[in-house]
Formats: C-alpha cells, sequence, structure tokens
C-alpha cells in the first residue's frame, strides 16, 4: 500500500532523512518511533505530499507522491500533530465543509458525517464551537476530519496529545479497529502505545532506520545476552558446579542461598535458555521453583538505538 525507496531529504545542510526504505501493507498499523528531530514527521509530509524529496521513491496506493500528487491526496488521511480545525466553526459545519473540500456530495457526506461523529465521540459536542472545545476533544475533531472521506491510508502524527487518560484508550481501539481495514501509519512518543496499538516499529534516529520488527522482535534482536533466574531445591554445593559445567551460562550471580534450595541469576546465550535449564534439571533430578527471564522493554530497546553513546559504540 505504501512503497517508500530511498528517500532523502535535505533543509539547508542538515540531512532529515537519509536513504530511507521501507513498505506497510494494508491492515498494517505501523509505528514511527524516533527522538525528536530523527526524521519521523519529515517523512510523513513526504508522504502526504506536503513536501517533497530530494531523492528517491514514494508510492501510496499505487501512485506517485511526486507526479500523481493529487491521486495520493485523496487516497489520504492526514492529522498532524496540532489538528488544522477552524476554531470559529461548530463540528459539524467544519466536517462538512472538509468534505465539500474533498468533493463529497451531500447525501453521502450527511452519513459520513454522523457516522465519524459516533466513532470518534463527538456527539455530546456535535454543535458546539470548536474553539470552545477541550485540546482533547478539538484532537477528536481532527481525526473526525481525517477519516471522513473514508481514505486507504491512514497518517496520525502523536494522535492522543492531549488527551485524558480514557480518552487515549479510547483512541487507541479506534485506530486498532481502523488498521484491520486501513494502512496505519502511526508517529508518538509513548512507547506503551506502540506497544498496544501497532503490529510493526520502525526506529528512526538521525535520518535513517536503525531498527524495524514487531516490538517482541526488537526486544528480543536487542537482548543479545539474555539473564534467567532460576530458583532450585537441592543442595547447593552440588548444583553450582553442574551449572558451570554445562555450557549453559556465560554468568553466574548468586543471589540468595538457603540449606535446602539457591536461586541464581544466569547470563546465558542462544535460543530458548528456558528449555535447556529445564532440560538439566530434570537430567539432575533437581525441582525448579522459578525459571524465568528477564524481559527487555522497548523502552530500553529504544534508548539503546538512539542515544549517541550506543550508536558510536
Amino acid at each position: 500500500m505504501i512503497e517508500v525507496n530511498r528517500l532523502t531529504k535535505r533543509f539547508g545542510a542538515t540531512v532529515a532523512l537519509n536513504g530511507v526504505s521501507f513498505e506497510v501493507a494494508r491492515g498494517e498499523v505501523l509505528g514511527l518511533l524516533g527522538p525528536n528531530g530523527a526524521g519521523k514527521t519529515t517523512a510523513m509530509r513526504v508522504i502526504t505530499c506536503y513536501i517533497a524529496a530530494d531523492e528517491g521513491t514514494t508510492t501510496v496506493a499505487g501512485f506517485d507522491t511526486a507526479t500523481q500528487s493529487v491521486d495520493v491526496r485523496r487516497a489520504i488521511g492526514y492529522l498532524p500533530e496540532s489538528a488544522p480545525v477552524y476554531q470559529d466553526m461548530g463540528v459539524v459545519e467544519y466536517l462538512r465543509f472538509m468534505g465539500r473540500v474533498r468533493g463529497m456530495d451531500d447525501p453521502h457526506l450527511a452519513q459520513r458525517t454522523d457516522e465519524m461523529i459516533e466513532t470518534c465521540g463527538l456527539a455530546r459536542m456535535a454543535h458546539r464551537v470548536i474553539g470552545t472545545l477541550s485540546k482533547g476533544y478539538r484532537q477528536r475533531v481532527g481525526l473526525a476530519q481525517s477519516l471522513l472521506h473514508d481514505p486507504q491510508v491512514l497518517i496520525l502524527d502523536e494522535p492522543t496529545s492531549g488527551l485524558d487518560p480514557n480518552q487515549i484508550v479510547e483512541i487507541r481501539s479506534l485506530i486498532k479497529h481502523i488498521g484491520e481495514e486501513k494502512t496505519v501509519i502511526l508517529s508518538t512518543h509513548i512507547l506503551p502505545e506502540v506497544e498496544s496499538t501497532c503490529s510493526r516499529v520502525l526506529i528512526i534516529n538521525e535520518g535513517v532506520i536503525v531498527a524495524s520488527g514487531t516490538p517482541g522482535e526488537l526486544a528480543s534482536q536487542s537482548a543479545g545476552e539474555q539473564h534467567v533466574y532460576v530458583t532450585i531445591k537441592g543442595d547447593p554445593a552440588r548444583i553450582e558446579p553442574v551449572l558451570r559445567d554445562s555450557g549453559l551460562a556465560s554468568g553466574l550471580r548468586l543471589i540468595a542461598a538457603r540449606p535446602d534450595r539457591v536461586r541464581y541469576a544466569i547470563t546465558a546465550s542462544g535460543e530458548e535458555p528456558e528449555a535447556a535449564l529445564f532440560a538439566l534439571a530434570v537430567r539432575n533430578d533437581w525441582v525448579l521453583t522459578e525459571l524465568h527471564r528477564e524481559e527487555v522493554s522497548l523502552e530500553q530497546v529504544f534508548t539503546r538505538l538512539t542515544t549517541r553513546e550506543s550508536i558510536n559504540a
């Protein structure tokens, strides 16, 4: 649905995007992560034809952003970080105005306006002037506008900015539902939002993609040596030599010991260290009361990939 090939964009001496390539399929919710100035918003603005790339190509729904920008705009719904709404208009008045700008006919426009007011939770605010609404409700109006013409692709830049916790949950649920049928690109700084909403993540730093995959895949790729916690019932004096000789542990740290059991943090490499440790326990007639791997969070992955120290290491 979206194909970005070797996209480069410069602003004077600053390279905002440097040969970025990725694809997004129909029914996929792609999360764009990166620190401020990484290039996320620039990529979105090129995809939506807001700015032109210096090098590379981008197609949306089969249309080229450089030569078929009108067709691309028809296929896209776009919500920038600050919803561009006319604050002196009423909610219904604004949505119908935006629908006419997009060339929607009145019977269809009236139906879609009612649907979007319901979908985005605007029923109580439908006849209010937008300027009197809270930031959260103005954001909802912007989201309703981006969905009004039933686009194939939805581009959302910080869509939950300014919303309260209940509204955030509702918008996340809405985005996941939309992603079942449409292609969605979501930019956010809220890492739990990516984990709960996105099917795949791109991490951008200094204009290049430094990681791509599901949140789980990124955590697994970043883990490297894994820390497994194990508690074993038995004689500590006999257990430790077996663990050290097994080849499963490149590091072994004693956490607690009692006469009848011992707890270790084991530094392990390779796939499925828990399974290997379980098999070792079976061979030695040990009773395991604890066996689990330390989870690597998306926040840890993000920090490692986007801090200058890790990049220069």
